[in-house]
Formats: structure tokens, sequence, C-alpha cells
């Protein structure tokens, strides 16, 4: 039950975590320029409107104070509701989360499926010219940004070729080329860790050891170097998972995809608090299980970590 007991542990840990971030972040939002009841109701608001609407939002109470009761209404599972648009933050965040999630777990695994391979490989042909062709690939995915991949991809293959929907939901030809956008870095870290990896481990002894005792290649790379290099891999997915989901920002805006991404940048311009702090907090809860859920998978590939130590 060590593994429980762990899990349990690094739970706990993001009780602080999120306290840290949300306190932070409360901080920015509230000490940044401008008037936010005044945004809400325009330029043309009288003063005595500006300072009901203040009130109603409790902007009119010392900043701790807020900060307090907001997470007090949170932990009522209470997020508010949005200043800008009017509609409930847990709700909506619920509504939106699947897409984001859609996108993501796509990217991830258009990422580690060609990644992973293509970086064994590389590693395994070492100076051939599939490896120096790798090399290339990651260097040139490194270099490109993903809002300008992004719209060179949308003029090449929606609007020249007409293969794909430009942006929406509508159809499963949606979920095709952002998440091949989102995973496009992510694809260049996998190949480049797994090369790594893999590098280092068939350098070691005991593989040395296992060709010496007559076991052919196939056998060594199969039984005994791949699982021992996916241990830094399986950390870098739950990095990259992560990265994926703050990546989603800038994706879902260039497709229209109606996911947390898009919410929270329309959000931070408006200066909505509830939602800002809302979504913050459920993608901090939602990074936090994903990299113990990788802790835990690195347990199983490597029996030699040990969880309770």
């Amino acid at each position: 039950m060590s593994w429980l007991k762990y899990a349990l542990k690094r739970l706990l840990m993001l009780i602080p975590v999120i306290l840290s971030v949300t306190f932070i972040l409360f901080v920015i939002l509230s000490l940044a320029p401008g008037d936010v009841a005044r945004l809400v109701l325009g330029q043309d608001a009288t003063p005595e409107q500006v300072a009901q609407l203040n009130h109603e939002m409790g902007l009119d109470k010392p900043l701790l104070v807020r900060y307090v009761n907001y997470m007090i209404d949170a932990l009522k599972l209470d997020f508010g509701t949005s200043w800008i648009s009017g509609f409930e933050v847990l709700p909506e965040f619920a509504h939106r989360l699947p897409y984001t999630l859609l996108v993501s777990v796509l990217a991830l695994l258009f990422a580690t499926g060609i990644g992973i391979p293509l970086g064994i490989a590389s590693a395994i042909k070492q100076y051939s010219l599939l490896d120096y062709g790798c090399t290339f690939v990651v260097m040139l995915l490194f270099s490109m940004p993903a809002f300008w991949l992004g719209t060179m991809c949308q003029i090449l293959f929606c609007l020249t070729l007409h293969w794909l929907p430009v942006s929406g939901i509508r159809t499963w030809k949606c979920f095709i080329l952002p998440p091949m956008i989102l995973g496009a870095n992510t694809l260049a870290s996998m190949i480049r860790m797994s090369r790594t990896s893999m590098l280092d481990v068939i350098k070691m002894d005991y593989i040395r050891t296992a060709r010496a005792k007559g076991a052919s290649n196939h056998d060594v790379i199969l039984h005994h170097a791949i699982r021992n290099s996916l241990i830094p891999v399986v950390t870098q997915i739950g990095i990259s998972f992560a990265g994926t989901i703050g990546g989603a920002v800038v994706t879902e805006n260039i497709f229209a995809i109606p996911g947390i991404g898009s919410m929270l940048i329309n959000a931070v311009k408006g200066r909505d608090v509830p939602v800002v702090m809302g979504t913050v907090i459920f993608i901090t809860i939602i990074v936090g299980v994903i990299n113990l859920v990788v802790d835990l998978i690195c347990a199983i590939v490597d029996p030699r970590i040990d969880l309770a130590s």
C-alpha cells in the first residue's frame, strides 16, 4: 500500500501549491490598472453605478478579505459567476473541459506515437541518414511557433487544398489539424528525449554483458534497453501533457475551439477574476494529478523506484 500512501501525500501537497498560485494570481489581477466595474458598465456609467457594482462584487473590501472569502466559497464548490458574461464558472468549465482534454490527448498521442519510435530508431542508427533527418525535424519543429505554424497549415490544408475545415468543432475532421499543431513541439521533445535516453542506456555495462552472452541485437534492444530508457521519457510525457493544456490557449483561439484555453484568455483580457481564478484552480489540480500518475507509472516501469522512501 506504499503507492496509496504516496498518492495521498502528493494530493495533500497540492493544497499549498493551489493556495500559493491562486494568491499570487489574485494579487496581480487586483493590482492591475483600471476599474473592473467601469469596464463592465462602460465609460458612460455614473460614479454611483460604479460604486454600487463594486459593492455587489465585493471590490470595496480589503484584498486579503476578498481572497479568503473566495477560497471559502471555492471549498464549497462555488466558484462564482462571470463578471462579464454572467455564466456560472463551474458548469461552463465542465462544458468546455472535454474539448481541451480531447485536443490535448490527441496531441500527446500524436507526439508520443511518432516521436518515441523515431527517437529510439535514431539512437539505434546513430549517425545514419535517419538520425540526421530526425535531428533536422527536431530543430525545425522547435523553431516554429504554434501560432505561425497553425496559420500556415490553415492556409495550406484548409483554404488552398480544402482537405480540412478552417475552424469549429462540427465534424471529426476539425480535430485533426489542431492536435497536430499543438503536439508539434511535444513531438520534437519526444524525439530528442527518447534518442538521448536510448543512447545513454545502450552504452551501459549490462547491455554489453547481454551482447557478450550471445543475445541478439533485437533481444537486447527490446528486452533490456527500451524499458530502462522509458523512465525519463514517461516523465517527459507528463510534463508535455501539462504543457499541451497551457498551449491549448493559442491553438483553441486559432481554430475557434470552445475549450478552457479560449475562455481563460478572454477572461484575462476582461479581468474576469472569478473565471480566471476558477480555471487556474482546476488546471493546477489536473496538472498535479497528471504528475502523480506519471510518478506511479515510473514506479511500475522501474521496480527500483521505492515510493515509500
